[in-house]
């Protein structure tokens, strides 16, 4: 091959790596907390909900507390837990917060906890990005982003999800959500 081609070839990859592999690899921290792994689904026209995903950890002594998300596209914004007890799989407001215990690190998950935000204003579109505030109990708030990704994506890492769906049964894989609360 020649020199200009295998250089040209070379740049390619370069370009493609460097503008994809930090797509998804925004963190953002405030107070003890650094917040990581921001994503939300793409949704089809009319969607009335989204959901958001992202870890929490906490570096510092105290405890934190999730205790409020919104975004400018949609009326309400929630925390919100999906549990499965006896069979039956449920969806539910947190109340109080969801907790961030010193030292640890919660991870929003689909199937777990997550951030729910009702009355869509607009569609969310593949590879845009959703503004949130996100509230802290002591480390206040900050406004960021979570990025948007493909419908049925589960997420920048690609990891799938506590859910467990064989055999038709719903089952929870409670490790790989939050348990805090």
């Amino acid at each position: 091959m020649p020199y200009s081609l295998r250089r040209a070839a070379i740049g390619a990859i370069f370009a493609v790596v460097a503008f994809t592999a930090p797509a998804f690899a925004h963190e953002v921290t405030i107070g003890s907390l650094t917040l990581t792994d921001l994503w939300t689904r793409a949704t089809p026209p009319k969607a009335p909900t989204a959901a958001g995903y992202l870890t929490i950890a906490n570096k510092g002594s105290e405890a934190d507390r999730l205790v409020a998300a919104s975004t400018p596209l949609a009326e309400t914004g929630e925390l919100h837990i999906m549990q499965v007890k006896d069979g039956v799989m449920t969806m539910r407001p947190v109340e109080g917060g969801i907790e961030i215990p010193p030292g640890g690190t919660v991870t929003l998950a689909p199937g777990g906890y997550h951030l729910m935000f009702i009355t869509l204003k607009e569609t969310l579109k593949d590879g845009g990005k959703l503004p949130v505030t996100l509230t802290f109990e002591k480390a206040g708030a900050i406004t960021t982003f979570l990025h948007i990704m493909p419908v049925g994506s589960q997420g920048p890492t690609g990891a799938a999800s506590g859910m467990d769906m064989k055999g038709g049964a719903m089952k929870m894989d409670q490790s790989q959500t939050g348990t805090g609360q």
